[in-house]
């Protein structure tokens, strides 16, 4: 190992990166645009969760027992005259209960699961005012109230756009440069100098790793002065996990491109490897009570892992003994990917 042509190649490839505007802009501008997207879309307090539609009539006037259904929060109330039309927009999902007290009745969509838990709601809502009447409104409960900080879906959706982003810079800008280097005969001029294939892997790894950790902590800093994220755990515990996933999406990027002359197909190598771990690791929504086979397929992937790590650091204060499972499976897949990268890889570009 020579430190000195080592560095030359790290220091090579960090300002081939740094020099490239569009790609800059595009690793710092897009998870930018995506967090400020989520907080528009899915933040805020007192969003609808379901919609309930009312049918009414011009001049009729509004039941008790509805005015008290409309008060419930978090359900959206819309009024409809024509009830063909209420009845398709269940039909459609568009809505989850379609309710007319003229008549004392109400629909549901059976293959919705929005409609049956209104359902559930609405007639809880009935029995309860019928009970309340009956029993002079006195309740065999006592109601208790408890306050915190929520945490945003911001928040929650803040590690996987931060680990997506992570790893299509890893697969991409580690895997494309290689193929590219190899395309131009760049490898096979650099495997007639001293330099040797570990000191040029390894000079990659380090750089692209330097580079994702770099942009990354740019691009949360920055947010963070405007979303002021929900944090309870320690961030040097999320950067080490950050750091773990990164060096195991790279190592994936090498073991992909390790053979590959073809961008066209590297193209297809990295989009198969990257979208099933984008929709599969919890990146957008969580894999609780997914199948158990689902879930162990998604543990084989390394953003899973990433993913998970970060955000039990983020919204449960958890540390590294506590995400211990998801720490030694990166360090494991990242000797496998890393052991094999260098076994198959291959200077020149005939396979």
């Amino acid at each position: 190992m020579n430190f000195k042509r080592f560095f030359a190649v790290f220091k090579a490839r960090n300002i081939e990166f740094f020099r490239d505007k569009s790609s800059l802009g595009w690793n710092l501008f897009f998870p930018v645009l995506l967090l400020v997207g989520f907080s528009f879309i899915f933040s805020g307090d007192g969003r609808p969760a379901y919609k309930i539609g009312l049918l009414s009539q011009q001049g009729q006037s509004e039941s008790l027992a509805q005015a008290t259904l409309t008060q419930l929060r978090f359900i959206d109330f819309i009024d409809y005259n024509d009830v063909d039309l209420a009845k398709a927009k269940l039909s459609r999902h568009s809505l989850d209960l379609l309710v007319d007290y003229s008549t004392q009745r109400y629909w549901v969509n059976e293959e919705s699961a929005k409609s049956y838990l209104v359902e559930k709601i609405f007639l809880g809502e009935q029995f309860g005012q019928q009970l309340g009447q009956k029993l002079g409104k006195q309740s065999a409960f006592t109601r208790l109230e408890s306050s915190g900080k929520s945490i945003r879906y911001v928040d929650w959706v803040l590690p996987g756009i931060l680990g997506m982003n992570m790893m299509f810079s890893c697969l991409f800008g580690v895997g494309y440069v290689i193929v590219r280097y190899r395309k131009n005969s760049v490898l096979k001029r650099l495997k007639a100098t001293p330099l040797s294939a570990f000191e040029f892997v390894s000079a990659q790894l380090l750089s692209r790793l330097f580079i994702v950790m770099f942009m990354s902590l740019v691009v949360y800093s920055g947010c963070n002065v405007f979303f002021d994220f929900f944090m309870l755990g320690s961030y040097l515990d999320l950067f080490i996990i950050g750091a773990l996933g990164a060096f195991c999406l790279i190592s994936l990027g090498l073991l992909v491109a390790s053979r590959s002359k073809s961008e066209e197909l590297i193209g297809g190598l990295l989009n198969l490897t990257s979208w099933p771990m984008m929709m599969l690791s919890g990146v957008w929504f969580s894999l609780e009570g997914a199948p158990d086979a689902l879930k162990i397929f998604a543990d084989f992937m390394p953003l899973t892992h990433l993913v998970a790590g970060a955000r039990a650091v983020i919204t449960e204060g958890a540390s590294l003994s506590d995400i211990s499972f998801h720490v030694n499976a990166l360090l494991l897949m990242s000797c496998v990917f890393l052991l094999l990268g260098s076994y198959l890889f291959s200077w020149n570009t005939e396979r």
